[in-house]
């Protein structure tokens, strides 16, 4: 071989080694400047009793409406400190609620057109019934008088015929619209009977 190409050679294979010698140090200085993980918050990321969404959202609801009305009632006795604990019935307001699903849900009311208003006769059996005798007559006494209306409820041997009437006409197109549901849901009070219920302070 000739002395030129043999020199020429040898100098490529000095620069290729030259080139993988600062590969190797860049490589290792990357790895030495990389900044250094937080292990406490990879922990964290992934330990939590709650995992974050993605979209940062997290969930309300409380699967169950009845739970939902409950854990809202506790959460203001907790947090009142006045709460009289002694006092306090939290299983009244599950019953209430239970006869609140029975009303709701359960009943049969067939609707009666009458002079200013409409006449809903409301049955039910077993537990339905005895739903419908605490709640449609303790809300007849609420609501007499809203609106302009004539409420009232009396007893029959397969539940209550509830009658609301109005001398307004817009107020007759009103209480049949509303049918008999619509007329249990009027007023505000159910919240407060809620909260009055829970403190050990009234019963239906």
């Amino acid at each position: 071989m000739p002395i030129r190409t043999a020199v020429t050679l040898a100098l490529v294979a000095a620069v290729g080694l030259g080139i993988g010698f600062l590969g190797i140090g860049f490589g290792s200085a990357a790895a030495q400047t990389a900044m250094p993980m937080d292990h406490a918050a990879h922990h964290a990321a992934h330990h939590t009793d709650a995992p974050a969404s993605p979209s940062g959202v997290v969930p309300t609801m409380p699967g169950q409406d009845a739970f939902g009305t409950i854990q809202e009632i506790v959460r203001i006795l907790e947090t009142d400190p006045g709460t009289d604990w002694s006092r306090v019935d939290i299983e009244a307001l599950r019953r209430h609620l239970v006869d609140m699903n029975e009303v709701t849900l359960n009943a049969t009311a067939v609707a009666t057109p009458v002079d200013g208003g409409a006449s809903y006769t409301v049955t039910g059996d077993g537990r339905t019934l005895e739903a419908i005798r605490r709640m449609v007559p303790a809300h007849a006494h609420e609501i007499d008088g809203v609106n302009g209306w004539t409420v009232k409820a009396e007893p029959v041997a397969t539940g209550v015929v509830l009658t609301v009437t109005a001398t307004d006409p817009k107020q007759t197109a009103h209480i049949r619209g509303l049918g008999f549901i619509g007329i249990m849901a009027q007023g505000g009070h159910h919240q407060m009977h809620h909260l009055a219920m829970a403190r050990g302070e009234f019963s239906h």
